[in-house]
């Protein structure tokens, strides 16, 4: 989705882009919260556009063979191969995938969606911050406040090692904010 497009889409619908983080948003783990309506996936692309971030999300390798192919790469998929690569190895975790993804790569912006689904979740998956740790990436928090109509990313979290605080300062951050569907939006009740 182009810049141009993504303006189009905020002017329309009377979303303001919060772009102050000055960061070089070239190799992170982007969260992607609260995600509670299929509409968050148009203000999320058209607000990456806008800030010049070349989002990533992944998809199970197959996804990108014909038919889907065209469209999923043109969204901006990028398939992880699990599959051992000899035999009797085990088979790698999504985890253990996308942290390879990140190596031998100057640039890599995965999206994630740590709630997993557009309902009611009070746990997160967080694989996401794995990754980030295990690639030595900072977690970049975008976001969509639909009571405000803003979104952006509003702060990064550099895995400290300590999983608990790091995930304590990632709810405070999105405790306040509102999706569409505000009651089906929770952050993780085991860091709060």
């Amino acid at each position: 989705m182009g810049k141009l497009l993504g303006q189009f889409i905020f002017w329309v619908f009377g979303w303001t882009l919060d772009d102050r983080l000055k960061f070089d948003f070239k190799r992170c783990v982007m969260i992607a919260a609260p995600h509670t309506s299929n509409w968050d996936f148009i203000f999320a692309r058209a607000a990456f556009a806008m800030m010049g971030i070349p989002i990533r999300f992944t998809v199970k390798k197959e996804w990108l063979r014909f038919p889907f192919g065209g469209v999923m790469n043109a969204l901006g998929a990028i398939g992880i191969d699990r599959s051992p690569k000899v035999d009797g190895e085990q088979r790698l975790s999504t985890t253990e995938a996308m942290i390879k993804l990140f190596e031998g790569r100057d640039e890599l912006v995965v999206m994630v969606t740590p709630e997993g689904t557009r309902s009611l979740r009070v746990k997160w998956k967080t694989g996401f911050y794995h990754v980030a740790a295990g690639a030595g990436v900072p977690i970049a928090l975008g976001y969509l406040d639909f009571e405000s109509k803003i979104a952006g990313v509003g702060k990064l979290v550099y895995p400290s090692g300590d999983m608990d605080k790091d995930m304590r300062e990632i709810m405070a951050f999105y405790k306040p904010i509102k999706g569409k569907r505000p009651e089906l939006f929770s952050v993780d009740l085991d860091y709060v």
